[in-house]
């Protein structure tokens, strides 16, 4: 599908050239759109080139961004920049030693076993009302997805019944992050709850037709959850489990997607498997464009070190020996 732009500023043909680039390589670039947009119409405000004046003055009204967007607005910017110098030499190119310092990465929470025994715990207290007769499966089966699939939130919302294969017992991920699609084999615990999803909605008399979301929202007539109606099905959750991270907030609900990485990492390493090999496996599994991207989850948590030492000490402890207090082996 073809989109059509609109700029007015001086330099608004060579962003439309830009952003159909991006477009015709796969690239969705609705956030670079945006900022790009807000650049445009800056400087058509102020009938300017982009120039060094000109990008500070714009920054400059971004100032309620913290360190990390108005990063992402300057690198955003400086990438169009690079673009443009293919043609034009010499116009403006933000200076990357003038960015701001990184901001410190969000530490994700990696829910313990019990941690998740206590969510599953806290679904069973939901009770259904008028508006939501079957919130407690509809719930149960998000965390459950979550979880034992490492779906993105988005992915997990968009979900229809028909993505649900019940003879494979697989689950299609359609267009998601990059224009990815990807069919994912599900836990025994995943197929056993869709089916029993569907099986009670049959029994209320409601549809299961293949284009209904699989998790529809009854307080918005049977539609797909929003991103905020899904993000408090998960924080309701966790509310009740009372579970808080270090930093005694609520767990993000991406956070179970950082913890099925780690804990597949940590049974990888239990059981003995070698993790190299398996890890271009979980990339594929979760969508990711490389394994670089796989490898971001993967962190040196304590856990994944304490596992990797002890397979260390098993396989070549012996050949390891500890120097004495003299020096001498």
């Amino acid at each position: 599908m073809t989109i059509t732009y609109h700029f007015s500023s001086c330099i608004a043909e060579v962003i439309i050239r830009y952003l159909m680039l991006k477009q015709a390589l796969g690239r969705k670039y609705d956030n670079e759109f945006c900022i790009l947009k807000h650049l445009d119409a800056f400087l058509n405000t102020r009938k300017s080139d982009l120039t060094a004046e000109s990008f500070f003055a714009w920054l400059r009204t971004k100032q309620l961004l913290t360190s990390t967007g108005r990063r992402e607005w300057m690198r955003v910017t400086r990438n169009f920049c690079l673009y443009r110098q293919r043609t034009e030499p010499f116009c403006f190119l933000p200076d990357i030693l003038q960015f701001p310092e990184r901001g410190q990465a969000i530490q994700p929470h990696i829910f313990t076993e019990c941690e998740v025994i206590q969510l599953f715990n806290a679904i069973q207290q939901l009770k259904p009302n008028s508006l939501d007769l079957l919130r407690q499966e509809k719930y149960r089966l998000a965390l459950i997805l979550a979880y034992t699939s490492g779906v993105r939130r988005r992915e997990l919302t968009r979900l229809i019944v028909g993505d649900y294969n019940p003879v494979e017992h697989t689950l299609l991920i359609r267009e998601s992050k990059f224009h990815k699609s990807r069919l994912i084999p599900l836990s025994s615990d995943g197929w056993v709850a869709i089916e029993l999803l569907l099986k009670k909605r049959r029994d209320l008399g409601l549809s299961v037709s293949e284009g209904l979301p699989l998790l529809w929202n009854d307080c918005e007539g049977t539609k797909f959850y929003s991103k905020i109606s899904s993000w408090k099905i998960f924080h309701s959750i966790f509310r009740i489990a009372n579970i808080r991270t270090k930093n005694k907030r609520l767990p993000r609900p991406h956070d179970l997607r950082h913890t099925f990485a780690v804990h597949a990492l940590l049974r990888w390493y239990r059981e003995g498997f070698n993790v190299q090999v398996k890890l271009p496996i979980l990339a594929i599994y979760m969508g990711h464009v490389s394994i670089e991207s796989t490898q971001y989850y993967l962190r040196f948590i304590e856990e994944v070190i304490g596992s990797a030492s002890e397979r260390f000490e098993k396989c070549y402890g012996e050949l390891v020996t500890e120097f004495s207090e003299g020096g001498t082996l």
